[in-house]
């Protein structure tokens, strides 16, 4: 089973535990919000550009409230697990995994994370921090495109890793975690992150409220 695969599962999983109306991270959004969401992005040709396009936002959200009333929460849950449809462009073989990886990861600590009693970091498979890893690698500079200052990010879960340069710059902040964390921190969860940020008072105070992720 692929990673992708494993996440989604345990996604659903969570998402059934949890209920409809619990929190997530995502501002605003309940679990059944963020199920709504899921689906439109990965089966709904009309609703799902909105997501990127601002312009199209109110589209999206009109699909999404259509979505939450066309099915039950534990309905579109299940439809969740079953994956994207054979006419969804995440059928495509291995776009599920390329696509899908990182943001079934972050959602799914969305739920985790989110609440009262937020549930701590998991230990993921070596295999899967390095390949999030090589993620950061290739989107680093888009994820953190808005930072006023360098970024530099370290593993502290591989001794002597080569560090990633996200973002060129002076002054320069060092953020240490593991691939995972790191990814959570470069996608605007930098509260519930474990990450340890290295730098000057300035620096550090510049990039605390910059907008992060796509």
């Amino acid at each position: 089973m692929t990673f992708v695969q494993s996440e989604r599962d345990a996604l659903c999983s969570t998402l059934l535990a949890a209920g409809p109306d619990a929190p997530t991270l995502c501002e605003g959004w309940s679990t059944h919000d963020l199920a709504a969401h899921l689906w439109v992005r990965e089966n709904d040709p009309v609703g799902a550009p909105g997501i990127v396009v601002g312009a199209l936002a109110g589209v999206t959200d009109k699909r999404m409230a259509e979505t939450k009333a066309r099915w039950s929460y534990r309905d579109l849950v299940a439809r969740l697990t079953q994956g994207p449809t054979r006419w969804s462009v995440f059928a495509i073989p291995g776009m599920d995994e390329q696509a899908n990886s990182v943001e079934y990861f972050i959602h799914h600590e969305d739920v985790r994370r989110a609440g009262p009693a937020p549930e701590a970091p998991r230990t993921l498979d070596p295999q899967v921090e390095e390949s999030i890893w090589k993620r950061l690698r290739l989107m680093g500079r888009a994820l953190f495109r808005r930072s006023p200052v360098g970024i530099v990010l370290e593993r502290s879960d591989v001794t002597g890793a080569e560090p990633i340069r996200a973002m060129a710059g002076n002054p320069t902040v060092t953020l240490s975690g593991t691939p995972s964390e790191l990814m959570l921190y470069a996608y605007g969860r930098r509260e519930v992150a474990q990450v340890r940020a290295i730098g000057d008072a300035a620096a550090l105070a510049q990039i605390e409220g910059i907008d992060l992720s796509l």
